[in-house]
């Protein structure tokens, strides 16, 4: 552990939210609650609330990631709005300049543009999205992130095309990854770089040493800036908040299974009929979540923060209910200070 001690209400904390539909729930209202969540959590002074774009997921309400966004920034007044994020080889770089021009013109200074390099889907949806079946723009991913930055940008001498709105913007960008590819372009670029530790916690570690020690200062950034998510559900009690958090061991054990469907509530003995494999597996998965009371969580993310020596942790929560979805958002705000 470092040695300097860093206090958990000193790190910003943020909101990350997938919009989770729950069993007989539309995605419509699934939008509301979220439009709710990220009200309160502007209440309570959270830096950010994101959403993340997946496809062809009957239990995820945010695949039109800009459309969301925009609903969600024309209901909240300060709080930054962004995308956790977009997976840019689905779209062409104009296209997404002037989506977020858009919502950068109608809310300025308040939208975050996170870029991921997966498809956010299955490879069969992921084909359905393609711009050019021919080529793996995942490929092409670092050339793309350098074209929407200069369409931000301000106009070249010559330049032909144009991102209207969005040209002369600077909207900010973030790069996210689950691996090291991310984390070095980031540096590379002197961007900031958020890691998907909430489902990807193996290369973690390894990700944030490289992009620190590989970080080029640029125009947007002089230092390294690192965010790192994390699953986090707080309750009255440490057995409430397991039980809450069994939705999510469902979830993750029903995609780990290939199965697909809308978020199912809480039940007690989540893993009783699990076999070894399939506990270990989720496990794995969820091995940064933080679960338990107020006096748990605050212990535990504490410790997390001085591992990570994170600069911002975003926290997910895939709660079934959601007053107390509300809730735990309210105790992780109490417990870190805020």
């Amino acid at each position: 552990m470092p040695s300097i001690v860093r206090e958990l209400s000193s790190i910003p904390l943020s909101v990350l939210d997938l919009s989770f539909v729950r069993e007989g729930e539309t995605p419509r209202e699934a939008l509301f609650d979220s439009l709710e969540l990220a009200r309160r959590a502007e209440s309570l002074r959270y830096k950010r609330f994101w959403m993340a774009e997946h496809h062809n997921m009957e239990g995820i309400a945010s695949a039109a990631t800009s459309v969301a966004l925009g609903f969600i920034a024309g209901g909240t007044q300060t709080i930054r709005v962004g995308a956790g994020g977009v997976m840019l080889p689905n779209h062409s770089p104009l296209v997404i300049a002037e989506q977020f021009g858009t919502l950068a013109s109608l809310y300025p200074d308040r939208i975050d543009l996170g870029l991921g390099r997966a498809p956010g889907t299955d490879p069969r949806t992921a084909r359905a999205l393609r711009r050019n079946l021919s080529v793996d723009a995942a490929d092409t991913f670092p050339e793309d992130v350098q074209e929407l930055q200069a369409y931000f940008g301000q106009p070249m001498p010559g330049q032909q095309v144009h991102a209207v709105p969005g040209e002369g913007l600077e909207v900010p960008i973030w790069l996210l990854g689950s691996s090291l590819y991310s984390a070095r372009l980031a540096a590379n670029l002197g961007l900031p770089f958020a890691f998907a530790s909430h489902f990807a916690p193996e290369y973690l570690f390894h990700a944030l040493d490289l992009y620190r020690a590989e970080f080029c200062p640029s125009k947007t950034l002089t230092q390294p800036y690192a965010m790192v998510a994390a699953n986090v559900v707080v309750a009255d009690t440490d057995e409430q908040a397991e039980y809450l958090f069994s939705s999510a061991k469902i979830g993750v054990l029903n995609l780990l299974k290939g199965k697909r469907g809308k978020m199912q509530p809480p039940i007690e003995n989540v893993d009783r009929d699990w076999t070894p494999e399939e506990h270990a597996s989720v496990e794995r998965f969820l091995k940064y979540s933080f679960i338990g009371s107020p006096t748990t969580v605050q212990e535990k993310l504490t410790v997390f923060a001085q591992h990570t020596m994170a600069d911002e942790i975003i926290c997910t929560a895939r709660i079934h209910n959601s007053a107390d979805r509300m809730k735990s958002l309210e105790l992780l705000a109490m417990c870190s200070g805020r």
